[in-house]
């Protein structure tokens, strides 16, 4: 399969306004998610950037669900985040970084977090991330996620994920190397 630059991609123009029309649709559905923001000046910035649009896509198109979560009036930027109630199903199964997946001597999963990330445009969501969103709901009660992992504990072979039981957020660690079923990544972009 061709990689792509998801700098430069673009999506076709029957394909971005079908995205667009979910998009709308999501927000208007969970309007809890963002009640202060307007969908149209939204839709403008995405109209925009084309390469932003492809990268939403790609969230949508592996279960991400993303929407609108936040604005960042510092840098005129809409945060979306993949707000699919567990952890993205197309996105499963995958170990930490390339350099985890790498050191795996067998049962290598087909890639990692980071690399898929990178590969579609967007970052995974930091711990900071991961608790603001789960202000919005309880997400990730069967699943867990792969977070930005600070260096630190990265260079110690370890990588943090986040779940939410017992009606509460958890952040582990993990060693980077491993994968389950169950654990997947979420992402962010800003528009």
């Amino acid at each position: 399969m061709k990689r792509v630059d998801p700098t430069q991609a673009a999506l076709a123009p029957e394909a971005a306004e079908a995205l667009l029309r979910s998009l709308q649709a999501r927000f208007a559905q969970f309007m809890q998610r963002h009640p202060t923001l307007e969908w149209a000046k939204i839709e403008a910035k995405l109209l925009a950037q084309p390469a932003k649009l492809w990268s939403l896509n790609e969230m949508e198109r592996t279960g991400g669900e993303p929407d609108v979560v936040g604005y960042d009036p510092a840098n005129d930027q809409y945060l979306f985040f993949d707000c699919s109630i567990e952890t993205p199903k197309g996105r499963r199964s995958i170990c930490y970084d390339r350099a985890a997946l790498n050191a795996r001597k067998e049962h290598k999963p087909a890639t990692s977090a980071q690399d898929m990330a990178a590969e579609m445009g967007i970052a995974l969501l930091s711990e900071a991330d991961y608790w603001a969103l789960q202000q919005l709901g309880a997400f990730d009660t069967k699943t867990s996620s792969w977070l930005q992992t600070p260096p630190a504990i990265r260079d110690l072979g370890g990588a943090l994920f986040g779940d939410y039981r017992y009606n509460h957020v958890f952040i582990y660690h993990s060693g980077a190397d491993s994968y389950y079923a169950v654990r997947g990544f979420r992402g962010l972009i800003r528009v």
